[in-house]
């Protein structure tokens, strides 16, 4: 199980913690594999790319206005934290309903 996100957001921190099996990938060191963003894109779409985060926040409307693969290829740390990829499944996110999918 690989989890893509960043070694210093809290919310990766605990779904790791929670996913004793699970390795972290931190995209902003090691990128997000160009394969693993296509799929990732075909499962959430735009829903990929977090609008919240201050990364986003400092893009100008030309760059917002980029499609997801180029937005996601050029700042990493766009997406939203975690993605967790377990063979051919897919979670983003740790909300309660990815937790109780995973845990059992």
């Amino acid at each position: 199980m690989q989890l893509y996100g960043l070694r210093t957001c809290d919310t990766c921190r605990k779904a790791l913690k929670a996913l004793p099996g699970a390795t972290l990938v931190d995209v902003r060191e090691e990128g997000l594999p160009d394969a693993v963003r296509d799929r990732a894109l075909a499962s959430f779409g735009a829903r990929l790319v977090n609008t919240r985060s201050t990364t986003w926040r400092g893009l100008s409307e030309a760059e917002r206005a980029a499609p997801p693969e180029t937005l996601l290829a050029s700042h990493p740390a766009l997406m939203k934290r975690p993605l967790i990829v377990d063979g051919d499944a897919m979670w983003l996110g740790w909300d309660k309903a990815v937790q109780a999918e995973l845990a059992g």
